[in-house]
């Protein structure tokens, strides 16, 4: 391998693993699984960002791997760790339903996105091209994971696998403008969904949205 092709082949290994990670999220059924598989996915979304922001010799796409490694890798996932301990063991995880078919509209919608993308970006570079297919596939898997599972946690994982796509999408393209805001403005769509279903988990377990009715449930005397 020589040392021109190392940015290229490193790129589409990170590219390549987020897109598997992809994969295993649709086929995945255990909440505590998928998890991991998105923390997993976070941290090679902040190793593609590290890594570009080295080849195109821009030090903002560090920021963006910095961002992605902390709240995508590590706080996001343990919050929704503790969100899965508050709800009720039969929803860890999901029916076994629909799997061969998830992963048949998966591997189309990737096909998809290659027919899409290569012949649309012709002239640009080749690195750049397949980042966007790759990022573009991510992307459809997420909405696809969006439609075809019925758990509140599942579906963050879809919005946040769609959210991940875009960011590689910007970072794999030489000057792409804002991608920290599009990054920090992914999360706070993130953060808003999340906080949608901790409503929802209190209302399923106390019958309200008051948050005096968890005093009770602080272990402290009143």
């Amino acid at each position: 391998m020589g040392i021109g092709e190392l940015p290229y082949d490193v790129a589409h290994v990170l590219g390549g693993a987020m897109l598997l990670v992809s994969f295993v999220l649709l086929y995945q059924r255990r909440v505590a699984s998928l998890v991991n598989a998105l923390a997993l996915q976070g941290a090679l979304l902040a190793m593609a960002a590290v890594w570009q922001g080295y080849v195109q010799g821009a030090p903002q796409l560090y920021v963006t791997g910095l961002i992605a490694l902390v709240a995508k890798g590590v706080l996001i996932p343990i919050f929704l760790r503790r969100m899965m301990r508050k709800l009720a063991p039969g929803h860890h995880t999901e029916p076994a339903s629909n799997i061969g078919l998830s992963m048949i509209g998966g591997a189309l919608l990737v096909a998809l996105a290659i027919l899409v993308v290569l012949p649309v970006t012709t002239g640009a570079k080749a690195l750049a091209r397949e980042d966007l297919a790759v990022a573009l596939s991510i992307i459809l898997l997420g909405l696809l994971m969006m439609l075809m599972r019925r758990s509140a946690l599942a579906q963050i994982a879809g919005l946040m696998t769609m959210e991940n796509g875009l960011v590689l999408a910007a970072i794999g393209v030489a000057g792409m403008p804002l991608v920290i805001e599009l990054s920090t403005a992914g999360l706070v769509l993130v953060a808003a969904v999340i906080a949608g279903l901790f409503a929802r988990v209190m209302h399923e377990r106390f019958d309200s949205l008051d948050t005096d009715m968890l005093d009770p449930h602080r272990g402290e005397g009143r």
